[in-house]
């Protein structure tokens, strides 16, 4: 300053407007030093270390890089020339200079924290663990802290007071400030339960009735979950409604490999009966009864000899009938099939008969989890089963239509 104001003092510019040209003159030096530093940085170091990122193997530094952490952290250099320079000036301009040095410094750091974060999160997501524990939420919250504190900071710069101050004066508006930041209080507090037990995933099926919520959560964030219904539809919920109320996770079934089918069909008890001696050799020609049968036959015939048993007519001692001939088929039918999960429960049973007839329920579980395939595999289990059951003399129950009572009005 002293510099240019001596050389302008002998060129016989006076003192006092010597002093605003040498202002001007060191503004005008320091504001293109800081677009030449500028143009350093971005043209020639921020290029260096481009191509130093892009030649090494991680990955971790591609994403600081795709983040533009780097770009933005080359804005901090104007800004320490600018602060730097300030005491050149006077001090009526001084004090401005470095405030405004200040508040560019640190918005600049608050940006780069920001993308710094970002990045650290995508970074994250490229570990195994962080399907199981995502932190997004958790560096949401520490955003808000960031940008709360920064915001404290430069409101202390702009009015010249102790940050502290400002902080105290806070405890008056916790009341707000707790209403303001409810949703994210709540969803800070459940995104740790559900991180911590385990509860939803990112790509986790869930079903939430009560938001109409049904399919793959495709993103948690920290006030809410967001799920992908199979229509191709959006729901947001908030994270805190996975802890306050009930939703199923269907993770436990993907995770073992097996889909449920429990379905049940209904025979017409009228044509449940005991089985003829055509009957069964018929079925000792099916692939899934030869041995089944030959062995009952034989255990029958043991236990009716062995207990003197009048043959003269079905009621007396054992007798095999359709229904659980069938029965044993269905089963033997679903241990074979190569759809259908060996080594989880595979059940055929009698459920209480009601006006619809004889409930036969098929518990079984596929081994393919994935829905059309699962439905494929269920619809071709029942096609078979509807299409067989005449070849052992029974009738699935079915309510009579109006084609039905117009037939029989017809025949009589």
């Amino acid at each position: 300053m002293e510099f240019f104001k001596e050389i302008l003092i002998n060129y016989g510019i006076g003192e006092e407007a010597s002093i605003y040209v040498a202002t001007i003159i060191i503004l005008l030096l320091v504001t293109l030093l800081c677009i030449v530093a500028n143009f350093v940085t971005k043209k020639f170091v921020l290029r260096i270390v481009t191509h130093l990122v892009k030649k090494t193997k991680t990955n971790w530094d591609n994403i600081l890089l795709e983040h533009k952490v780097f770009h933005r952290l080359s804005h901090i250099v104007p800004a320490i020339i600018i602060y730097y320079f300030a005491s050149s000036v006077p001090d009526d301009y001084k004090v401005w200079i470095e405030k405004f040095a200040l508040l560019y410094l640190l918005t600049v750091g608050m940006s780069t924290l920001n993308a710094f974060l970002n990045a650290v999160n995508d970074i994250y997501r490229t570990f195994e663990v962080a399907k199981t524990r995502p932190i997004k939420g958790f560096i949401q919250v520490i955003k808000i802290v960031i940008f709360i504190a920064g915001s404290i900071t430069l409101l202390s710069i702009i009015i010249d007071q102790n940050p502290l101050i400002l902080l105290s004066g806070l405890g008056a508006l916790s009341a707000v400030l707790m209403l303001i930041f409810k949703d994210s209080i709540l969803g800070f507090v459940a995104g740790v339960q559900l991180s911590a037990n385990d509860m939803v995933r990112v790509g986790d099926w869930v079903e939430m009735p009560k938001y109409n919520a049904d399919g793959d959560v495709i993103d948690i964030t920290l006030n809410t979950v967001k799920v992908q219904n199979w229509d191709k539809t959006i729901t947001m919920i908030p994270s805190y409604a996975f802890i306050s109320d009930s939703f199923k996770n269907w993770r436990g079934m993907q995770d073992t490999g097996g889909r449920r089918i429990k379905r049940s069909i209904f025979i017409d008890t009228m044509s449940i009966k005991f089985c003829t001696e055509e009957m069964l050799e018929h079925f000792k020609k099916i692939h899934f009864l030869t041995e089944y049968i030959e062995t009952k036959e034989k255990e029958i015939e043991d236990f009716n000899c062995a207990n003197n048993i009048n043959r003269d007519t079905k009621v007396n001692g054992r007798n095999l009938t359709n229904i659980g001939t069938f029965r044993v088929y269905i089963q033997n039918y679903l241990k074979n099939h190569p759809s259908v999960h060996k080594g989880m429960t595979t059940m055929v049973r009698q459920l209480a008969s009601g006006e619809n007839g004889l409930p036969l329920e098929i518990y079984c579980f596929t081994s393919d989890t994935r829905w059309v395939n699962y439905e494929s595999i269920q619809a071709d289990i029942f096609d078979h089963i509807f299409a067989v059951a005449p070849e052992f003399g029974l009738q699935i129950f079915q309510k009579p239509s109006g084609y039905d009572l117009r037939s029989f009005k017809a025949s009589n």
